[in-house]
Protein backbone atom coordinates (compact mmCIF):
# COMPACT_ATOMS: atom_id res chain seq x y z
CA UNK A 1 0.00 0.00 0.00
CA UNK A 2 1.53 3.12 -0.73
CA UNK A 3 2.01 5.88 2.11
CA UNK A 4 -0.89 8.12 2.67
CA UNK A 5 -1.39 11.33 0.28
CA UNK A 6 -4.22 13.28 1.56
CA UNK A 7 -3.34 15.94 -1.15
CA UNK A 8 -3.37 12.83 -4.04
CA UNK A 9 -7.00 13.26 -5.28
CA UNK A 10 -6.21 15.18 -8.01
CA UNK A 11 -3.42 12.17 -9.36
CA UNK A 12 -6.57 10.08 -9.56
CA UNK A 13 -7.72 11.62 -12.91
CA UNK A 14 -11.15 12.32 -12.36
CA UNK A 15 -13.63 13.22 -15.60
CA UNK A 16 -14.44 16.57 -14.38
CA UNK A 17 -16.37 18.14 -15.67
CA UNK A 18 -18.88 14.55 -16.41
CA UNK A 19 -20.34 14.45 -19.85
CA UNK A 20 -23.58 15.89 -20.81
CA UNK A 21 -25.29 13.58 -23.48
CA UNK A 22 -28.64 13.88 -24.79
CA UNK A 23 -31.04 11.30 -25.69
CA UNK A 24 -33.97 10.77 -27.74
CA UNK A 25 -37.29 9.11 -25.51
CA UNK A 26 -39.88 9.43 -27.63
CA UNK A 27 -41.87 9.76 -23.77
CA UNK A 28 -40.36 13.17 -23.43
CA UNK A 29 -40.10 13.73 -27.51
CA UNK A 30 -43.96 13.69 -27.67
CA UNK A 31 -43.96 16.13 -24.49
CA UNK A 32 -41.92 18.67 -26.05
CA UNK A 33 -39.45 17.91 -23.41
CA UNK A 34 -35.77 17.34 -24.04
CA UNK A 35 -33.62 14.39 -22.24
CA UNK A 36 -30.36 15.06 -21.07
CA UNK A 37 -28.02 12.47 -19.19
CA UNK A 38 -25.28 14.06 -17.04
CA UNK A 39 -22.88 11.16 -16.46
CA UNK A 40 -21.38 11.13 -13.30
CA UNK A 41 -21.05 7.43 -13.67
CA UNK A 42 -18.14 7.88 -15.48
CA UNK A 43 -15.80 10.28 -13.66
CA UNK A 44 -14.07 7.81 -12.05
CA UNK A 45 -13.83 3.51 -12.59
CA UNK A 46 -13.67 3.14 -9.06
CA UNK A 47 -15.32 6.22 -7.22
CA UNK A 48 -18.40 6.52 -9.06
CA UNK A 49 -20.72 9.71 -9.50
CA UNK A 50 -21.60 11.79 -6.27
CA UNK A 51 -19.54 9.01 -4.34
CA UNK A 52 -16.69 11.09 -5.90
CA UNK A 53 -18.32 14.36 -5.29
CA UNK A 54 -18.47 13.92 -1.73
CA UNK A 55 -15.65 12.09 -0.64
CA UNK A 56 -12.90 13.71 -2.01
CA UNK A 57 -13.30 17.04 -0.13
CA UNK A 58 -13.84 14.83 2.82
CA UNK A 59 -10.06 12.60 2.00
CA UNK A 60 -8.59 15.50 1.64
CA UNK A 61 -9.76 17.04 5.12
CA UNK A 62 -8.88 13.66 6.74
CA UNK A 63 -5.14 14.44 5.44
CA UNK A 64 -4.21 10.91 5.66
CA UNK A 65 -6.19 9.96 9.24
CA UNK A 66 -8.14 6.77 9.15
CA UNK A 67 -11.41 6.92 7.83
CA UNK A 68 -14.49 5.61 9.52
CA UNK A 69 -17.97 5.87 7.72
CA UNK A 70 -21.57 4.06 8.12
CA UNK A 71 -23.77 2.18 6.04
CA UNK A 72 -25.62 -1.36 5.48
CA UNK A 73 -24.69 -4.22 3.91
CA UNK A 74 -24.84 -3.50 0.67
CA UNK A 75 -23.96 0.62 0.89
CA UNK A 76 -22.86 2.10 -2.03
CA UNK A 77 -20.62 4.75 -0.21
CA UNK A 78 -18.78 2.05 2.23
CA UNK A 79 -17.78 0.07 -1.68
CA UNK A 80 -16.27 3.83 -2.68
CA UNK A 81 -14.36 4.78 0.30
CA UNK A 82 -12.79 1.57 0.57
CA UNK A 83 -11.46 2.08 -3.10
CA UNK A 84 -10.58 5.45 -2.21
CA UNK A 85 -9.01 4.01 0.84
CA UNK A 86 -6.87 1.59 -1.29
CA UNK A 87 -5.96 3.92 -4.12
CA UNK A 88 -5.03 6.92 -2.02
CA UNK A 89 -2.99 4.66 0.95
CA UNK A 90 -5.48 5.52 3.91
CA UNK A 91 -6.58 3.63 6.30
CA UNK A 92 -10.76 2.59 6.60
CA UNK A 93 -12.87 1.30 8.59
CA UNK A 94 -16.44 0.50 8.03
CA UNK A 95 -19.24 0.75 10.68
CA UNK A 96 -21.79 -2.16 8.96
CA UNK A 97 -25.67 -2.08 10.48
CA UNK A 98 -26.31 -5.39 12.13
CA UNK A 99 -24.72 -7.83 14.41
CA UNK A 100 -25.68 -10.37 12.86
CA UNK A 101 -23.92 -9.92 9.79
CA UNK A 102 -20.48 -10.93 11.60
CA UNK A 103 -21.07 -14.31 12.17
CA UNK A 104 -22.43 -14.94 8.33
CA UNK A 105 -20.30 -14.72 5.02
CA UNK A 106 -19.60 -11.80 3.84
CA UNK A 107 -21.90 -10.55 0.47
CA UNK A 108 -20.01 -9.81 -2.21
CA UNK A 109 -20.64 -5.83 -1.29
CA UNK A 110 -19.03 -6.21 1.57
CA UNK A 111 -16.12 -8.60 0.43
CA UNK A 112 -15.43 -5.83 -1.96
CA UNK A 113 -15.07 -3.65 1.01
CA UNK A 114 -12.45 -5.94 2.80
CA UNK A 115 -10.32 -6.77 -0.56
CA UNK A 116 -9.77 -3.14 -0.83
CA UNK A 117 -8.29 -3.30 2.90
CA UNK A 118 -11.76 -1.83 4.92
CA UNK A 119 -11.67 -3.14 8.11
CA UNK A 120 -15.27 -3.75 8.80
CA UNK A 121 -17.38 -2.98 12.28
CA UNK A 122 -20.60 -4.60 13.47
CA UNK A 123 -23.04 -3.04 15.59
CA UNK A 124 -26.30 -3.57 16.37
CA UNK A 125 -29.15 -1.99 14.72
CA UNK A 126 -30.30 0.36 17.98
CA UNK A 127 -26.61 1.48 18.12
CA UNK A 128 -26.56 2.13 14.45
CA UNK A 129 -29.67 4.46 14.83
CA UNK A 130 -28.01 6.27 17.59
CA UNK A 131 -24.66 7.04 15.74
CA UNK A 132 -25.08 10.32 15.72
CA UNK A 133 -25.29 10.89 19.13
CA UNK A 134 -22.05 11.99 20.64
CA UNK A 135 -21.93 9.14 23.56
CA UNK A 136 -22.96 6.80 20.95
CA UNK A 137 -20.31 8.00 18.53
CA UNK A 138 -17.40 7.83 21.10
CA UNK A 139 -18.59 4.19 22.14
CA UNK A 140 -18.01 2.93 18.70
CA UNK A 141 -15.47 4.38 17.67
CA UNK A 142 -13.69 2.93 20.84
CA UNK A 143 -15.11 -0.07 20.03
CA UNK A 144 -13.56 0.06 17.12
CA UNK A 145 -10.58 1.19 17.86
CA UNK A 146 -10.58 4.08 15.51
CA UNK A 147 -10.96 7.07 18.43
CA UNK A 148 -8.74 9.01 16.38
CA UNK A 149 -10.34 8.79 13.07
CA UNK A 150 -12.01 11.04 10.70
CA UNK A 151 -15.50 10.37 10.42
CA UNK A 152 -17.68 10.48 7.60
CA UNK A 153 -21.79 9.87 8.48
CA UNK A 154 -23.59 7.58 6.52
CA UNK A 155 -23.82 8.22 2.86
CA UNK A 156 -21.04 10.75 3.11
CA UNK A 157 -23.43 13.85 3.31
CA UNK A 158 -21.76 16.38 5.39
CA UNK A 159 -20.83 20.27 5.28
CA UNK A 160 -17.62 19.19 2.80
CA UNK A 161 -19.80 16.65 1.01
CA UNK A 162 -22.50 19.55 0.16
CA UNK A 163 -20.16 22.74 -0.92
CA UNK A 164 -18.32 19.26 -3.30
CA UNK A 165 -21.67 18.62 -4.65
CA UNK A 166 -21.79 22.91 -5.59
CA UNK A 167 -19.65 21.98 -8.33
CA UNK A 168 -22.57 19.39 -10.27
CA UNK A 169 -25.08 22.33 -10.18
CA UNK A 170 -22.21 24.67 -11.58
CA UNK A 171 -21.33 22.18 -14.57
CA UNK A 172 -25.09 22.23 -15.66
CA UNK A 173 -25.89 25.88 -15.68
CA UNK A 174 -27.25 26.69 -18.79
CA UNK A 175 -27.69 23.94 -19.82
CA UNK A 176 -31.42 22.18 -18.34
CA UNK A 177 -34.26 23.97 -16.90
CA UNK A 178 -34.44 20.92 -14.25
CA UNK A 179 -32.07 18.93 -12.80
CA UNK A 180 -33.04 15.75 -11.80
CA UNK A 181 -31.22 13.63 -9.22
CA UNK A 182 -32.14 10.29 -6.96
CA UNK A 183 -31.77 10.88 -3.26
CA UNK A 184 -31.04 9.29 -0.01
CA UNK A 185 -29.68 11.59 2.51
CA UNK A 186 -30.04 14.60 0.71
CA UNK A 187 -26.53 15.84 0.29
CA UNK A 188 -26.05 15.69 -2.87
CA UNK A 189 -29.39 17.53 -3.88
CA UNK A 190 -27.99 20.25 -0.80
CA UNK A 191 -25.27 20.91 -2.84
CA UNK A 192 -26.43 20.28 -6.52
CA UNK A 193 -29.35 23.24 -5.78
CA UNK A 194 -27.07 26.04 -4.34
CA UNK A 195 -24.79 25.37 -7.70
CA UNK A 196 -27.05 26.41 -10.32
CA UNK A 197 -28.11 29.59 -11.88
CA UNK A 198 -31.43 30.93 -11.05
CA UNK A 199 -34.36 30.21 -12.90
CA UNK A 200 -33.08 26.77 -12.23
CA UNK A 201 -34.49 24.08 -10.56
CA UNK A 202 -33.43 20.49 -8.63
CA UNK A 203 -35.63 18.15 -8.58
CA UNK A 204 -34.83 15.55 -5.54
CA UNK A 205 -36.48 11.20 -6.08
CA UNK A 206 -36.29 9.70 -2.79
CA UNK A 207 -35.46 6.22 -2.76
CA UNK A 208 -36.04 5.94 0.72
CA UNK A 209 -39.80 6.31 1.95
CA UNK A 210 -40.34 8.26 5.28
CA UNK A 211 -40.77 11.81 3.95
CA UNK A 212 -37.81 13.13 6.10
CA UNK A 213 -35.52 14.40 3.50
CA UNK A 214 -37.01 18.21 3.21
CA UNK A 215 -35.79 18.79 6.86
CA UNK A 216 -32.56 16.77 6.07
CA UNK A 217 -31.68 18.65 2.96
CA UNK A 218 -32.51 22.03 4.71
CA UNK A 219 -30.48 21.53 7.41
CA UNK A 220 -27.42 20.24 5.40
CA UNK A 221 -27.82 23.69 3.48
CA UNK A 222 -27.67 25.63 6.63
CA UNK A 223 -24.71 24.01 7.82
CA UNK A 224 -22.94 24.50 4.52
CA UNK A 225 -24.15 27.71 3.34
CA UNK A 226 -25.89 29.03 6.30
CA UNK A 227 -29.49 28.73 4.54
CA UNK A 228 -31.58 27.68 1.85
CA UNK A 229 -29.72 28.24 -1.33
CA UNK A 230 -31.29 27.86 -4.70
CA UNK A 231 -34.61 26.39 -6.33
CA UNK A 232 -35.28 22.30 -5.32
CA UNK A 233 -38.57 20.43 -3.98
CA UNK A 234 -38.61 16.55 -3.61
CA UNK A 235 -41.17 13.98 -5.41
CA UNK A 236 -41.85 11.29 -3.18
CA UNK A 237 -43.82 9.00 -5.05
CA UNK A 238 -40.74 6.52 -6.50
CA UNK A 239 -39.27 4.72 -3.92
CA UNK A 240 -41.16 1.52 -4.76
CA UNK A 241 -41.45 0.80 -1.13
CA UNK A 242 -37.97 1.53 0.06
CA UNK A 243 -34.41 1.11 0.36
CA UNK A 244 -33.28 -1.39 -2.19
CA UNK A 245 -36.74 -2.42 -3.12
CA UNK A 246 -37.00 -3.27 -6.82
CA UNK A 247 -40.19 -4.06 -7.88
CA UNK A 248 -40.57 -6.33 -11.03
CA UNK A 249 -42.38 -3.46 -12.80
CA UNK A 250 -39.16 -0.90 -11.85
CA UNK A 251 -37.03 -4.11 -13.05
CA UNK A 252 -38.50 -4.00 -16.43
CA UNK A 253 -38.33 -0.42 -16.87
CA UNK A 254 -34.67 -0.36 -16.32
CA UNK A 255 -33.96 -2.93 -18.54
CA UNK A 256 -36.23 -1.02 -21.28
CA UNK A 257 -34.54 1.95 -20.98
CA UNK A 258 -31.01 -0.11 -21.12
CA UNK A 259 -32.33 -1.45 -24.56
CA UNK A 260 -33.32 1.97 -25.74
CA UNK A 261 -30.63 3.71 -24.79
CA UNK A 262 -28.12 1.26 -24.08
CA UNK A 263 -26.72 3.10 -20.71
CA UNK A 264 -26.79 0.22 -17.95
CA UNK A 265 -29.07 1.23 -15.49
CA UNK A 266 -27.99 0.99 -11.50
CA UNK A 267 -31.64 -0.11 -9.96
CA UNK A 268 -31.60 1.35 -6.45
CA UNK A 269 -30.91 4.58 -7.39
CA UNK A 270 -30.67 5.64 -10.88
CA UNK A 271 -34.35 3.08 -12.11
CA UNK A 272 -35.97 5.31 -9.56
CA UNK A 273 -34.91 8.94 -10.80
CA UNK A 274 -35.77 7.53 -14.41
CA UNK A 275 -38.92 6.00 -13.63
CA UNK A 276 -39.77 9.26 -11.94
CA UNK A 277 -38.92 11.45 -14.74
CA UNK A 278 -41.01 9.42 -16.84
CA UNK A 279 -44.18 9.26 -14.69
CA UNK A 280 -43.72 12.99 -14.51
CA UNK A 281 -43.70 13.69 -18.16
CA UNK A 282 -46.69 11.78 -18.77
CA UNK A 283 -48.30 14.00 -16.36
CA UNK A 284 -47.63 16.93 -18.35
CA UNK A 285 -45.30 18.34 -15.19
CA UNK A 286 -42.72 19.60 -17.54
CA UNK A 287 -43.60 22.79 -20.23
CA UNK A 288 -42.89 22.21 -23.83
CA UNK A 289 -39.58 23.28 -24.46
CA UNK A 290 -38.41 22.38 -21.22
CA UNK A 291 -34.77 20.70 -21.04
CA UNK A 292 -34.67 17.78 -17.88
CA UNK A 293 -30.95 16.66 -16.94
CA UNK A 294 -30.75 13.67 -15.32
CA UNK A 295 -27.66 12.93 -13.07
CA UNK A 296 -26.64 9.18 -13.20
CA UNK A 297 -25.40 8.99 -9.60
CA UNK A 298 -23.95 5.00 -10.34
CA UNK A 299 -23.83 2.11 -12.30
CA UNK A 300 -25.02 -1.31 -12.03
CA UNK A 301 -23.12 -3.45 -9.16
CA UNK A 302 -20.92 -5.51 -9.32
Amino acid sequence: MTSPDPSGIAALRPRLPSPVQEVVDSRFERRGVRLLLKRDDLIHPELIGNKWRKLAPNLTAAAGRTVVTFGGAWSNHLRATAAAGRLLGIPTVGVVRGDELADRPLNPSLARCTADGMRLHFVDRATYRGKSEPRTLVGILRAADAEEAYVVPEGGSNIEAVRGCRALGAELRGRAEVVAVACGTGGTLAGLAAGLAPGERALGVPVLKGGFLTTETEALQRAAFGGRRGTWNLDERFHCGGYARVPARLDAFAADFEHRHGLPVERVYVAKLLYGLVTLAAEGAFPRGTAVAAVITGRPFP
